[in-house]
């Protein structure tokens, strides 16, 4: 497989995942709102723009953090190269140019997201667009439903995953990051009814919230964090995203037989997180372990381009 097939794939991949996760954030956000009885102007949007660590790029355009300016600013704003919008636009360019490797059903579901973005673009209150973030998340589940059924499981299959799946390992980690650091210090909701409400928001943004509750009894930082970081089987723990996405980048390494510095790479991260353990990571820092966890995650990332994108491979 050339290199630029190969990094279209990724990409496009990488982009429907995180357009996705940005619609599941922004929804749950609207939903925590009417949960908690917030005033609408005095609700929190910071925390998904912190987030998606655009943080400097919205403070330099917009002036304050409203609901209409964050909720343009993540969905709409085509200056922004990770709203919604932006991309969704990348994803449906990269995969035009891999139309050959892809199903036909794949793309029909791009195309899909795309009108759909076009025809809800001038809407900008949040209570207007929650059908169209559910439309995001549910052709999202088809897309990758279709991925796997459709298209055939070899190299293009792969890149495909690890893109997903490193996308979705970074925003779990920033999404956790992002709310422990908000709830946590905040002694009037510890272990109340609200802490319950707005760990449990966290977890319904990343579609956890039931199978969460079917092993834990009620959500807080401690249990979230476990379940959110090391768990070995819910498919948004960092833990299993990273497992997942290292099997695969290890399964194109033998259908090429290759020997790439990627794989040590996601062997120092998979063992980092094999060794970690909860109440190590709570004593030291969320935030640190998260830090040096997006570190790890830039490492592999460039490992990645070096190792499979930056020269053409017949």
């Amino acid at each position: 497989m050339l290199s630029r097939v190969a990094n279209s794939i990724y990409w496009m991949s990488r982009y429907l995942e995180r357009a996705d996760n940005v619609a599941r954030f922004i929804d749950v956000n609207a939903r925590l709102i009417l949960d908690m009885g917030w005033e609408r102007e005095s609700a929190q949007w910071d925390p998904l723009v912190l987030a998606s660590g655009d943080e400097a790029d919205f403070k330099a355009r917009y002036s304050e953090y409203s609901e209409k300016q964050v909720v343009h600013f993540l969905t709409f704003d085509e200056k922004n190269p990770n709203s919604i919008i932006s991309c969704i636009n990348s994803a449906r360019e990269n995969a035009r140019t891999v139309r050959e490797i892809i199903s036909s059903e794949m793309w029909e579901a791009i195309n899909t997201l795309y009108h759909l973005v076009d025809k809800h673009s001038r809407k900008r209150k949040v209570d207007d667009l929650q059908s169209f973030f559910i439309s995001v998340n549910h052709t999202n589940h088809l897309f990758a439903g279709m991925m796997e059924n459709t298209m055939s499981h070899g190299e293009g299959w792969h890149f495909a995953r690890a893109g997903k799946m490193l996308e979705r390992a970074d925003k779990t980690a920033r999404m956790l990051d992002v709310k422990y650091f908000l709830l946590l210090p905040n002694p009037d909701y510890f272990d109340s009814p609200y802490d319950t409400v707005e760990w449990g928001a966290v977890l319904k943004s990343v579609s956890g919230f039931e199978v969460y509750r079917k092993r834990y009894h009620r959500a807080n930082y401690r249990h979230v964090t476990q379940f959110l970081v090391l768990d070995e089987h819910f498919a948004r723990s960092i833990r299993y995203c990273v497992r997942t996405a290292a099997r695969s980048v290890a399964d194109i390494s033998k259908m090429l037989e290759i020997t790439v510095p990627v794989n040590d790479e996601f062997a120092r991260l998979e063992k980092m997180l094999d060794e970690a353990d909860l109440d190590t990571i709570l004593s030291k820092g969320l935030h640190e372990f998260v830090d040096a966890f997006q570190f790890n995650l830039n490492v592999i990332d460039q490992s990645l381009y070096k190792s499979f994108f930056a020269l053409e491979r017949d």
